[in-house]
């Protein structure tokens, strides 16, 4: 059962997993280089890629750091 913890996350269940919603998961793609995986047409999420892109910051919204400086 280790292994189904380790599955491939679809786009749906990051969003639900992170507290976001769908399109928040597409424009974090877009924008912001979330580690996704394209498999055909339907994007893949691993957990431990996204928490550490999480905790690295990647989901900051860069804009307003910007205008803080």
């Amino acid at each position: 059962m280790a292994e189904m913890e380790d599955r491939w996350l679809s786009v749906d269940e990051i969003g639900k997993y992170l507290g976001v919603s769908s399109d928040t998961v597409y424009r974090w793609i877009d924008k912001h280089a979330m580690p996704a995986h394209r498999m055909g047409r339907l994007w893949k999420f691993k957990k431990d890629e996204v928490d550490e892109w999480v905790k690295a910051g990647g989901a900051a919204d860069k804009s307003k750091q910007d205008q803080a400086e």
